[in-house]
């Protein structure tokens, strides 16, 4: 894509467990600022290629390069180190996921604090402030101070989603996080996905989700390991009748 800074790009990427091949020679770029959806049924490596992406997993062939935050050279990634990945998914990347993961003895707000200490680049004073912020972005004033098991299944995930961008990462990745919320919960997330990204957080979304999906400006489909479709959407303004027929075609022409 023109004009777009390139922040992953991975060159004939197969991921393999065992004697199972689950990414089959994948070439993809993703861009800053993009809102990118990744669908596909249920095996066809989507949530692979986030974990390859993530550095989660690492390939078992080809390549993959990562621009870092404040630099303008591309890193090679594809055999960094634990040590390394580590710190660059503490300190670049974001996740989010269908179960939150928060700490159960915490309160949501000593949870998403807790994540902006770890990462060691802000004050203490900062992270607190951030922490606060967040807080009152994610309309989480009345559950801050209780813990994940006393706070619904749409707050919990909110706090994880303030827990993931309270470091400003490079991007957020979300593998199917409203999969286990009702649909009042999973407009409440996906809205605030959306009000990120429209504030210039970068967002690779896994889902199956049609709802979901519509929120991104450009959408890729996997099939058997193997990117076989990609749609460009404008950026999303609220439900409409015209972008949801264009996704719901596209999708016919896979079967979906």
């Amino acid at each position: 894509m023109k004009n777009k800074e390139t922040i992953f790009q991975g060159t004939d990427m197969v991921k393999n467990f065992g004697e199972t091949t689950v990414l089959h020679g994948i070439n993809l770029e993703l861009y800053k600022g993009d809102f990118t959806v990744i669908m596909g049924s249920s095996g066809s490596g989507k949530s692979t290629l986030l974990y390859v992406l993530s550095g989660m997993e690492q390939l078992s062939e080809g390549k993959l390069l990562y621009r870092e935050k404040n630099s303008s050279k591309m890193l090679d990634i594809t055999h960094a180190s634990e040590k390394a990945l580590t710190r660059l998914r503490a300190e670049e990347f974001g996740f989010v996921f269908q179960r939150t993961h928060l700490v159960s003895s915490l309160t949501l707000k000593e949870n998403i604090c807790m994540a902006g200490l770890i990462c060691g680049s802000m004050s203490e004073k900062e992270v607190r402030e951030k922490t606060d912020l967040l807080i009152r972005q994610m309309c989480l004033e009345k559950a801050e101070d209780r813990l994940p098991a006393q706070v619904s299944g749409g707050e919990a995930q909110r706090a994880a989603v303030a827990r993931a961008v309270i470091t400003n990462p490079i991007i957020l990745f979300a593998d199917e996080p409203t999969g286990a919320l009702n649909k009042a919960n999973t407009e409440e997330v996906l809205n605030l996905l959306t009000a990120l990204h429209e504030e210039g957080q970068s967002v690779l979304l896994v889902t199956h989700d049609r709802e979901a999906a519509l929120r991104g400006n450009r959408i890729l489909y996997l099939e058997d390991g193997a990117i076989v479709g990609e749609l460009i959407l404008t950026p999303y303004q609220g439900k409409n009748k015209g972008r949801e027929q264009e996704l719901a075609s596209w999708l016919e022409g896979f079967c979906w």
